[in-house]
């Protein structure tokens, strides 16, 4: 199973700051160890404050983007605008669905509620099991390496600068240690009132 999530290579981080979030991703697509592209998106829009990162096999990535998309759009046709725990719960019911022969993708969502603002944070497995956590989530190939950069860079009430560069350093850092990720990266950090979005050239060899 793990061979088949990470045949493509891919990784996707997301941190917790001071009334912000931020999220993060490798620009590398490939096959095994050969890089096909290297401008691969990994991180979608789902509403005004919440972002959607994915990893995993590109061709599940974009069939559950697909799929998700629409039971979304069809939510809010009889409901109000999806908040980060609705989506969640669609997504993971979604994937739940489909747990004996399951989608090989990895979901980490990142925002802010939709009424409160409470920074969210959530990650799941590939059978749609999420995962709520206070800090900073990871997944693709090099998750192991993200998490321990994570507890050596991040520190609870960072300001929306200071999560950009901690979440930054962290992705560098992690996916220079595994041959499946890399080719630039680029960061997402969401605030109330805008999303700003960096890209980070790196090494690209």
């Amino acid at each position: 199973m793990a061979e088949k999530i990470y045949h493509n290579g891919g990784c996707v981080v997301a941190m917790r700051g001071k009334d912000c979030v931020a999220i993060a991703t490798d620009h590398r697509f490939g096959v095994l160890s050969q890089t096909l592209s290297t401008d691969f998106k990994k991180v979608y829009t789902v509403a005004p404050r919440l972002l959607l990162g994915l990893v995993g096999l590109q061709s599940d990535i974009l069939t559950v983007l697909d799929r998700i998309t629409l039971r979304k759009n069809l939510y809010e046709m009889e409901n109000h605008e999806v908040s980060a725990k609705s989506f969640t719960s669609l997504l993971s019911t979604f994937l739940y669905e489909h747990r004996f022969g399951p989608y090989y993708v990895e979901p980490v969502i990142a925002g802010l509620n939709s009424h409160t603002l409470e920074p969210f944070l959530c990650t799941m497995d590939l059978y749609g099991c999420p995962t709520k956590v206070d800090d900073f989530v990871a997944a693709g190939s090099c998750a192991c390496q993200l998490m321990g950069m994570g507890e050596t860079l991040w520190r609870p009430n960072l300001q929306p600068d200071q999560l950009f560069e901690v979440i930054a350093q962290t992705i560098l850092n992690a996916f220079d240690r595994d041959a499946l990720c890399g080719w630039g990266a680029t960061v997402y950090v969401v605030e109330f009132d805008k999303i700003t979005k960096r890209t980070l050239k790196t090494r690209k060899d």
